[in-house]
C-alpha cells in the first residue's frame, strides 16, 4: 500500500487571518501587528497560488476549491484536518476543536470529487463533538500505510480513546503517545512531529517523552523505515510537517515548505534525496499566521479513481 497519493485535495485561503479561536492550543501561530491587515490575506493567496503551481509543474493532480462563502473560515486553507480520503474508498469527516474550523467541512466537495473517484462509504465522526471527542484528521494521526501503523500524539485537539477506536476500525495498529514542545506544552498535532513516507520517516525525538520515544524509533525501524531524526528548533521550521507526492508518472516528491528545506542539514537532504526529489515552496505567512504548513494544506487522495 502506497504512502503517497497521486491527487491532493487542496482549499484557496480566501478568508486568511489569524485565528484567535486556534491559538491556545496551537504554539506555531504568531499574531504580529506588522502582519495583521490585508496584505496578509494578499500574501497568502499568493503562497498558495505558488504551491499549486509547482505541484502541477511537477505533474501532480490538485482539485483546488474555494473557501466556503458566507463563512468566516481563517484556517480553511488547511483541509487535511476534517477529512481523509482511504484506498478502500471510504471518506472519513473529522469532530473539530473550535467552531469556525466546523465551518469548513463541505460535503460538496466529496461529491465533486466523485466525479473522478470511487466513495464507497462517508465516515461521518462530527457528532463527537458534542462529548467533547476531538480527532482532527491527519493533523491528528499520522498513518504508516506500508505496515498498517498509526501514529498520534496527546493534545487537546486529539482524543487518545476516539483515535484508537477509529484507526483500529480500519485495520491498523495505534500508537500513542506525549510530545511537548521545549516549554513543556503539549504539541498541537502529531503530523507536526513526524512524516512518514515510503522507506523512511522523519521524527523530532526530542519532543517525544522518554517513556515513549524509543517505542516509536523502534516500531519505526521495525516497518524496515529509515528514521531521520530533526531538532526541536528544525520542527519549530515545520521540518516534520511534511508530505510524501507522486505524480501520473509515480515519480516520487517529497513536499516541504522553504524554511523547512532551508533547516535540514545538507546530510539529510541527501538522505532523504534516495527517496524521492525534494521540492519547496515559500509560505512564510501561511506559516507564520496560520501555524501550519504544508502537509496541513494537502488532504491526500487515496481513492480508488473510476
Amino acid at each position: 500500500m502506497a504512502q503517497s497519493p497521486r491527487a491532493v485535495m487542496m482549499v484557496s485561503p480566501d478568508h486568511f487571518r489569524y485565528n484567535h479561536e486556534t491559538a491556545y492550543s496551537n504554539a506555531f501561530q504568531k499574531d504580529s501587528l506588522l502582519c495583521e491587515g490585508q496584505h496578509v490575506h494578499e500574501k497568502a493567496i499568493t503562497e498558495f497560488n505558488n504551491l499549486v503551481n509547482l505541484l502541477r509543474g511537477h505533474g501532480i493532480q490538485v482539485f483546488v476549491f474555494p473557501s466556503p462563502k458566507g463563512k468566516e473560515t481563517p484556517d480553511a486553507v488547511f483541509p487535511n484536518n476534517w477529512v481523509s480520503f482511504h484506498e478502500d474508498g471510504k471518506v472519513i469527516l473529522y469532530p473539530m476543536l473550535t467552531p469556525n474550523r466546523r465551518l469548513e467541512r463541505r460535503i460538496e466537495i466529496i461529491e465533486e470529487l466523485k466525479k473522478s473517484f470511487f466513495v464507497s462509504d462517508i465516515i461521518d465522526l462530527t457528532a463527537e463533538e458534542k462529548n467533547g471527542r476531538i480527532l482532527e484528521g491527519t493533523g491528528s494521526i499520522v498513518f504508516d500505510r506500508q505496515n498498517m501503523m498509526a501514529y498520534a500524539n496527546t493534545s487537546a485537539r486529539t482524543d487518545k480513546h476516539l483515535f484508537y477506536d477509529v484507526v483500529e476500525s480500519m485495520g491498523y495498529e495505534g500508537i500513542h503517545f506525549r510530545a511537548t514542545d521545549e516549554n513543556g506544552k503539549d504539541i498541537y498535532h502529531t503530523n507536526v512531529i513526524m512524516t512518514i513516507g515510503d522507506g523512511y520517516a522523519v521524527v523530532c525525538k526530542e519532543a517525544i517523552h522518554h517513556d515513549d520515544a524509543g517505542e516509536i524509533i523502534n516500531t519505526l525501524k521495525s516497518g524496515a523505515l529509515e528514521v531521520v531524526e530533526i531538532s526541536f528548533a528544525q520542527m519549530n521550521s515545520f521540518a516534520g510537517n511534511m508530505i510524501e507526492l507522486r505524480n501520473r508518472s509515480g515519480e516520487k516528491f517529497l513536499l516541504m515548505s522553504t524554511q523547512a528545506f532551508n533547516s535540514l542539514s545538507e546530510e539529510q537532504k541527501a538522505t532523504l534525496s534516495r527517496f524521492g526529489q525534494l521540492i519547496h515552496a515559500d509560505i512564510s505567512t501561511i506559516e507564520t499566521i496560520g501555524g501550519g504548513s504544508v502537509r496541513c494544506m494537502i488532504a491526500g487522495i487515496h481513492l480508488p479513481r473510476k
